[in-house]
């Protein structure tokens, strides 16, 4: 079973972000158009894939899978940010 603890092998390095999704999101696909048009690395995380991240997910959101959910090298993380918020919390 994922646990929290877990979150240190998906936290990014400076400047980066790692994006939870899913393959039908249509947040998803959109936000990370943006991410790629503003030149912001992310490492993308399906959480129907890979095994324990949908705990992840759940633990941030309050037990839901909501998604896009993103973690910043600081740990911290947020559930579909537009992309200023995401800017500036790099």
């Amino acid at each position: 079973m994922t646990t929290l603890a877990n979150l240190q092998d998906f936290i990014p390095s400076d400047g980066n972000v790692t994006m939870f999704t899913t393959n039908w999101c249509g947040y998803c696909r959109n936000l990370k158009k943006r991410l790629e048009a503003e030149g912001i690395g992310y490492q993308e995380v399906n959480i129907e894939e890979v095994p324990g991240t949908a705990a992840i997910v759940e633990a941030f959101n309050g037990g839901n899978q909501t998604v896009p959910t993103l973690i910043f090298p600081d740990g911290s993380a947020a559930t579909n940010p537009r992309i200023d918020e995401v800017r500036s919390r790099l």
